[in-house]
């Protein structure tokens, strides 16, 4: 018999697998980024379609097998793809995307970076989500072990006030932090 693992989950993103399943792209609290099949998801009415749909916060249930992992339950807990306008949600769909190009399975971290960005981003104006943007970059390479620069003050948090003080001052310096960490992932 294999193990259950229950975690808190946020899609990323999701493909075609077959007629009717889905190859499901999630950053779960426990097991990082992970990658789960899921059968039938794709069929009119089925049970776990909008617990799995991009941007959707879930508690899930995987399954480890020989071919990887599966997806056998998913209860929604919060929608952000719902919540935030849409120029908000492109800023998500971007750092979602980075993070399914730099890692690919694990960064234990990756869950609590995203959660804490997307729930900061809609309290802020578009020059302080900028500077969200580039921090949250950041910190994705640096799990990734692709930054190789300073650290960013965090005495109120990854994206509290101190951090984006230091992100805006120092802003053209992280940039090219952020550049130089994907030129050497090679993406």
């Amino acid at each position: 018999m294999r193990h259950k693992y229950a975690t808190e989950a946020i899609v990323l993103g999701r493909s075609a697998l077959g007629e009717a399943s889905a190859l499901i792209f999630l950053v779960t609290k426990e097991l990082g980024l992970v990658r789960a099949r899921a059968q039938g998801v794709r069929k009119p009415g089925a049970k776990l379609s909008a617990a799995l749909q991009t941007l959707a916060e879930s508690d899930v249930i995987l399954v480890k097998g020989k071919e990887g992992w599966r997806l056998s339950g998913a209860i929604l807990t919060g929608s952000y793809a719902q919540s935030l306008s849409s120029s908000v949600r492109e800023r998500a769909g971007r750092i979602a995307s980075l993070m399914l190009r730099l890692t690919s399975e694990g960064g234990e971290d990756t869950y609590d970076v995203f959660k804490e960005y997307l729930d900061t981003l809609p309290l802020l104006d578009d020059e302080a989500q900028d500077t969200l943007e580039t921090l949250a970059a950041l910190y994705l390479l640096q799990e990734a072990g692709l930054d190789a620069g300073g650290v960013v003050p965090q005495q109120d948090g990854r994206y509290g006030e101190a951090a984006r003080a230091y992100a805006l001052t120092n802003r053209k310096d992280l940039i090219m932090r952020v550049n130089r960490g994907i030129q050497a992932s090679g993406l």
